[in-house]
């Protein structure tokens, strides 16, 4: 009877693990396919201005780079 009661037991820990294993498995297909076509590199709209490139008069050598780059943790 003890047998009987811990495969039982063990059956439904299955179950219950491989639900959440296909559940889990379904929702990362769900995200992947929500941003499949999610273009990250289109051209903005609206009046975007781009903020990553500093000053772009100003040349800088590698040692100003390698410190800005210790300064800031880039």
């Amino acid at each position: 009877m003890k047998l009987i009661s811990i495969i039982l037991h063990a059956g439904k820990v299955f179950v219950f693990f491989t639900g959440c294993t296909i559940l889990f498995y379904y929702g990362i297909m769900w995200v992947n396919e929500e941003y499949q076509n999610y273009h990250r590199y289109d051209e903005p709209e609206g009046a975007a201005i781009k903020v990553s490139g500093g000053n772009s008069s100003e040349e800088t050598g590698m040692i100003d780079r390698l410190i800005l780059f210790y300064l800031n943790g880039e």
